[in-house]
């Protein structure tokens, strides 16, 4: 397995204030140990998403596979894995786009279609969501 080089979520209401605090949406990976797809979308894609000065999302990734300990966006007490399946994310890798409440901001990327394409699937859903944050202000 790669080294993760995103941020693992222990607290999905802090890093949703983080990013509304930005104006930013947050993304969230849903990922499983065992994803290669998941290694991919992290490397070329998060990854370098999470380390740009200029990013338009904060990004975050949480386990789907673990019972890591985690508050969901309303501070109440829960694991990866049970949030995972109360957000439906049933496949590996799952891009949510959440904004301060935790609602989509817009469609989620359910695995790691069309490859040549995923920058643009990516690019078009932060800039969606990022629209649908500056229509609630």
């Amino acid at each position: 397995m790669a080294q993760s080089a995103l941020t693992e979520t222990t607290d999905l209401a802090a890093d949703a204030r983080v990013a509304a605090a930005k104006g930013l949406p947050l993304v969230v990976l849903y990922s499983r140990d065992d994803c290669s797809w998941c290694d991919k979308v992290r490397r070329e894609h998060l990854g370098p998403l999470s380390r740009d000065p200029a990013a338009q999302a904060v990004v975050r990734e949480l386990h789907m596979d673990r019972a890591t300990p985690l508050l969901d966006f309303a501070g109440r007490r829960t694991t990866s894995a049970d949030f995972s399946k109360q957000m439906r994310a049933q496949f590996a890798p799952t891009v949510m786009f959440h904004g301060p409440d935790g609602a989509a901001l817009a469609e989620s990327i359910v695995g790691f279609r069309l490859a040549d394409f995923y920058a643009a699937y990516l690019e078009r859903a932060i800039e969606e969501a990022r629209a649908r944050l500056q229509t609630r202000k």
